[in-house]
């Protein structure tokens, strides 16, 4: 399935501003807004959190390339284009658990 097809299947998140990935300090690592070029990472990015307790994991991370398809290998191809999806090919790769935390429309 391509990547915009499988964002029509994902909840939506438009009751969001922006998610926040925190890091085992409790300090943001990154942050994904809702805005052109960035809400289909948050609507991704907010599913896995809903599937995975809040947390983006290693397992999390490897559903979310999965649903990035086709894109994955444009970020190969091109590391720093895609971040959103550059962050999750690390994270697959270790064993960190991220916090997402929520920021509200």
């Amino acid at each position: 399935m391509n990547f915009a097809d499988r964002l029509k299947q994902l909840p939506s998140a438009s009751h969001l501003a922006a998610l926040q990935l925190l890091g085992a300090d409790g300090q943001v690592q990154a942050t994904i807004e809702n805005k052109p070029g960035q809400t289909g990472s948050l609507v991704v990015y907010a599913a896995l959190a809903a599937l995975y307790g809040g947390q983006i994991t290693p397992a999390a991370a490897s559903l979310g390339l999965e649903w990035y398809a086709e894109h994955v290998a444009d970020a190969h191809a091109f590391p720093g284009k895609h971040p959103n999806i550059d962050r999750l090919l690390a994270w697959a790769q270790g064993s960190e658990r991220f916090a997402v935390r929520t920021v509200a429309a």
